[in-house]
């Protein structure tokens, strides 16, 4: 098996864990309290990182997402102006940083559909999870 393939596998794990983690879950009130609870450990971006050429377009909120390549890994970091949006960042990261850019686009977020975010985002914050998840892979595009 190449190193891609175990990272790929790796990036697979982390999705099924996210998915046990939200069947812990009886009600949405409690899984939206989990996002939002894990969005208070995000690492914050530094302020002059927070301009326009991070903006995320496309985002209810206001999403700054920046990319630095380290060992020809990938690594992400975010800030955005709502709690809950911080919360599906982290979720994001748990399955993209730290990958390279050929198993960032090798990578379906079927954990998305699994938990039911789908399902239960607005419209707009589903758009915008949408277009965080196209940036990522936009980037992995743009580095290889």
């Amino acid at each position: 098996m190449s190193d891609d393939q175990a990272n790929i596998n790796c990036a697979n794990a982390a999705q099924q864990e996210i998915v046990d983690e939200f069947d812990f879950f009886d009600d949405w009130a409690d899984r939206y309290k989990y996002i939002i609870d894990l969005g208070r450990g995000l690492e914050q971006l530094a302020e002059d990182d927070r301009n326009n050429d991070n903006l995320i377009r496309g985002c209810q909120s206001r999403v700054w997402l920046l990319a630095r390549e380290h060992a020809g890994k990938l690594k992400f970091q975010a800030a955005t102006d709502a709690a809950i949006v911080a919360g599906l960042i982290a979720l994001i990261f748990r399955v993209y940083d730290g990958r390279t850019p050929d198993e960032i686009r090798s990578i379906e977020p079927w954990f998305v559909e699994k938990i039911g975010l789908k399902d239960h985002l607005s419209p707009t914050r589903s758009n915008g999870l949408h277009a965080m998840l196209s940036k990522i892979h936009s980037i992995a595009e743009a580095s290889s």
